[in-house]
């Protein structure tokens, strides 16, 4: 039999899988569809930037639409030296008003951030899998607290990039913590390294760490599928 503690970190953590699962799936739904465009396109000429961005914005507007999750941005980003006009390009959209993201008019050097280290884009690189990276501060896009799911987007074997979406923190938590507290007990997310995604504890914030605290001691349940796990505090 489940003690209280063991049936809220199953509930929990099957909330939060759930939670993130339809992002996943929605990008899910069309890399495959845009691999078969990007396959379609070298095939006849160079694959540019201008002809990225016609190819991914659909996919992007639509995404951004998921009536599940409260999307912020949506779109591609290539792999590197995918392109022939640019090493590293971000085809994007994000907003309320779903503009697209010009990186060069928005701050200097920011188009030529490297983000092949970043972890959105090089675990789903090294796993073929997706991921859920975050919280962090989004210095590409948004310059706010940041979750981002990435999927893998592959023309045969070859790596061609990760279709992703961002949800902004405040807004995850407008929707997580409630269904969280529903459960009768404080009950924190945090990412593979112990940092805080949001808790309905209100000592512990976004973006800290549980390392060498009480919290740390207590049982994690992993969040199948997200990479997430959460932690019950009774």
């Amino acid at each position: 039999m489940l003690t209280p503690t063991q049936d809220t970190l199953e509930s929990a953590a099957h909330l939060v899988r759930e939670y993130f699962l339809e992002p996943i799936r929605t990008l899910e739904g069309w890399v495959g569809a845009l691999a078969e465009e990007l396959e379609k396109t070298r095939a006849t000429g160079a694959l540019t930037r201008a002809k990225l961005d016609t190819i991914v914005e659909p996919h992007a507007i639509r995404t951004l639409a998921l009536p599940s999750a409260p999307v912020y941005g949506a779109g591609f980003i290539a792999a590197i030296d995918l392109l022939s006009d640019a090493r590293n390009y971000l085809a994007w959209w994000q907003g309320a008003d779903q503009r697209q993201l010009v990186l060069a008019s928005q701050s200097v050097n920011k188009e030529h951030i490297d983000y092949s280290e970043l972890e959105w884009y090089r675990v789903p690189l090294a796993t073929g899998l997706p991921h859920v990276a975050g919280p962090y501060v989004d210095y590409l896009c948004s310059d706010e607290y940041t979750i981002t799911v990435a999927v893998p987007v592959r023309i045969g074997t070859e790596f061609a990039g990760v279709a992703g979406l961002d949800l902004l923190i405040d807004a995850v938590e407008r929707d997580l913590v409630p269904r969280l507290r529903a459960l009768g007990a404080e009950v924190t997310l945090v990412n593979g390294v112990g940092r805080v995604i949001v808790s309905t504890d209100p000592q512990w914030a976004t973006g800290d760490s549980v390392r060498g605290s009480r919290l740390a001691e207590l049982p994690r349940q992993p969040c199948a599928d997200v990479a997430l796990d959460v932690i019950v505090d009774a």
